[in-house]
């Protein structure tokens, strides 16, 4: 009587003659997204060409750059080296990234200094402006909200360590010392600050990531990072506003701000931008939302 046990036997054949593009899903999301990638990356290209000289040896290629650099934030991958892991053996990155399958893949090291040569401020701007040009016929260009988050630095405790090269001892232990940003700084990243959110919140190494969204469907029509501090939310809001006003000076907008916004700077710019703020009343600070109330503004509770 025939068994209708499965075979176990170790796969033998060195070939395969079913490509990546046939085993990911039709239905995929990446699939969507990297037809608009795609379609980016070909307008860039003479951007690209201007980055790179005539004679050496070939780089990576800055359209596999900016693929796997989306891999990495779309999967949250806290290092070069685990992506570079993962694009040795995920058929789906290898796909998205453009890689065949018998191409190695980079070392971390050689990824990362093409990274920060390719990826300055000035491609990533010109990368997402022009997706967000094809998303015009979605986005309202009346209504915003700006906000802010804590992006956590890829840099431990242990790296934050006093500029005059003291030491606070082997980093186990930060009971009792006083840490700061003037007079500490991390050896490892020392662009990030020690920053906490609230009061009662944990101070970590961090920057801030600042977004001005449309209120139609809640897409990002603007992005900017910045180092922590008290101030770069509010900063970072009037300068992704003001961008808006030269766009359309005679338009009127509005635009919505959680509590950290009710401060009279940031209310002043905003009216003198030609919108109309919303925001909600920070009541514990002294002065605060009684100031937007007297102003005439708009506030919420």
């Amino acid at each position: 009587m025939r068994s209708m046990r499965g075979d176990d036997r170790e796969p033998d054949s060195m070939f395969s003659y079913v490509s990546p593009e046939q085993r990911i899903p039709r239905d995929h999301p990446l699939r969507a997204i990297r037809a608009l990638v795609d379609d980016v990356l070909r307008d860039m290209s003479r951007e690209f060409d201007r980055l790179y000289a005539a004679i050496g040896r070939p780089s990576i290629p800055p359209e596999r750059l900016l693929r796997a650099q989306l891999l990495q934030i779309f999967y949250t991958i806290r290092s070069e080296r685990l992506l570079m892991e993962q694009l040795d053996y995920n058929l789906l990155f290898r796909w998205f990234v453009g890689l065949p399958m018998d191409e190695p893949v980079w070392a971390p090291t050689v990824f990362t200094k093409n990274r920060d040569r390719l990826l300055n401020q000035q491609i990533a701007r010109s990368f997402f402006r022009r997706v967000v040009e094809r998303a015009q016929g979605l986005m309202s260009d009346e209504h915003f909200t700006v906000d802010g988050t804590l992006i956590e630095a890829w840099a431990s405790q242990k790296s934050f360590q006093r500029k005059d090269g003291g030491t606070d001892g082997d980093g186990s232990n930060f009971r009792g010392q006083e840490r700061k940003n003037d007079t500490h700084a991390s050896t490892t990243d020392p662009d990030a600050r020690l920053y906490r959110k609230s009061s009662r919140a944990e101070s970590r190494l961090a920057y801030l990531g600042h977004l001005l969204i449309e209120n139609r469907h809640g897409l990002i029509a603007d992005a900017m990072a910045t180092h922590a501090d008290g101030h770069a939310e509010r900063d970072a809001g009037v300068l992704m506003l003001h961008a808006q006003w030269k766009r359309a000076p005679w338009r009127r907008r509005t635009v919505g701000g959680d509590k950290a916004y009710d401060v009279r700077e940031f209310v002043d710019v905003t009216r003198e931008l030609g919108a109309t703020p919303h925001i909600t009343q920070n009541l514990a600070r002294p002065g605060g939302g009684l100031m937007s109330a007297r102003r005439g503004i708009r506030v919420t509770r």
